[in-house]
């Protein structure tokens, strides 16, 4: 004879997102430490890959050194600035909904600054060129 499937319980899935007890608990600071770890590489990687490549193919020029300064003058201090922001509201009482929608943005603008930089500084750049 089969046995049945043990029923589960409505209330106990688990749904993205929702925190399951204090052993499975992803807070909401290592989650977005992470989309800033991994921004940063992807940063990187295309700054060095699109920057370095429209060196070879501009010759000589500063500008594109110009880029890899923001790196590290301008890009970490700001990633930095999102994880404390995520410290603070990690320890507050907001509602789920209101952590959840404002994790969505911030990780929508840290994806977006970490591929769109780079390939809006070489654009910069070539402007800058094609003017002087």
């Amino acid at each position: 004879m089969a046995k049945a499937a043990p029923k589960i319980l409505e209330s106990a899935r688990y749904q993205p997102g929702q925190v399951r007890d204090a052993a499975h608990e992803t807070s909401w600071e290592k989650r977005i430490s992470n989309h800033v770890a991994y921004a940063l590489l992807a940063y990187t990687g295309l700054q060095i890959f699109v920057v370095m490549g429209a060196i070879k193919g501009e010759g000589m020029s500063i500008l594109p050194y110009l880029g890899l300064v923001a790196l590290v003058g301008l890009v970490i201090p700001l990633c930095r600035r999102v994880e404390k922001r995520w410290q603070r509201l990690g320890g507050s009482d907001l509602p789920h909904a209101t952590l959840a929608r404002h994790f969505s943005s911030d990780r929508l603008a840290i994806w977006l600054f970490a591929i769109g930089f780079p390939f809006a500084f070489v654009l910069l750049a070539r402007g800058f060129a094609a003017i002087f």
